[in-house]
Parts: structure tokens; sequence; C-alpha cells
């Protein structure tokens, strides 16, 4: 028996904030959208242009306050063929919130308080 990753879910306060945060800091693209007959939930599917493992933007049309994230004590991470060039641009966009210089990784925040990890390829 074998299983393979999918995708992961983050829910997100305003989609729009963040798939324009997802393309231009990590590249990703939209694959897929699914919008509810009734408008109250949109659920958008992101890619890079590699890999199966997809990320899941769900909007909920009736929230009215962002997500508590709670300790955070959790991440996707992206690994990446130009480490210094990525973190750089990352640098430059405002969104590195976390540095590990001994490991050679770094975080950046997404606007609803998601982290994400970086790795050098």
């Amino acid at each position: 028996m074998h299983f393979s990753m999918v995708h992961t879910n983050f829910n997100v306060f305003d989609l729009d904030k963040s798939l324009a945060f997802y393309s231009e800091a990590l590249g990703l693209t939209q694959s897929r959208r699914k919008v509810a007959k009734d408008g109250s939930f949109i659920i958008v599917f992101l890619k890079d242009d590699k890999h199966l493992c997809e990320l899941e933007l769900t909007w909920m049309r009736d929230r009215e306050t962002p997500y508590d994230l709670g300790d955070k004590e959790y991440h996707i991470a992206f690994v990446t063929d130009d480490y210094d060039g990525a973190l750089k641009k990352h640098r430059d966009m405002g969104v590195v919130c976390y540095e590990n210089t001994d490991m050679g990784i770094y975080f950046i925040e997404d606007p609803d308080g998601y982290w994400v990890e970086v790795l050098p390829g």
C-alpha cells in the first residue's frame, strides 16, 4: 500500500492578498478553483511547476476576523535552487520572520501569519 501527499490546507482571511503573496513569494500558480453555489466559500489550489503536492487556500465568506493560529508550532516547507536569491527577495518583500543561519534555513510569514520554511536545494 502506498500513499502520496496531495495537498495541505490553509484557511485565509483575504483570498486576494494570499494569492498575491504565494504568487510573488514562491511562484505558485492556481491549478483549480471551487466556488460554493451559494458563495459561502472559495477553495483555490496552488501548485509549483514540478510537483504533485498543492497548497489549498480556503476562504469563508462569513468569516469576520482573522484566524487564531495558536502557538504557530507548524509550517510547510519549500526548497529552492537559489537560496541566496530567495532570501534577498523575501527580505526585500519584508516577509522573513525567522532565520536560523546555523541550520541554513529561514521562514517567511504569509498575510494570515502562517510560516513557510525555505531550504536550500
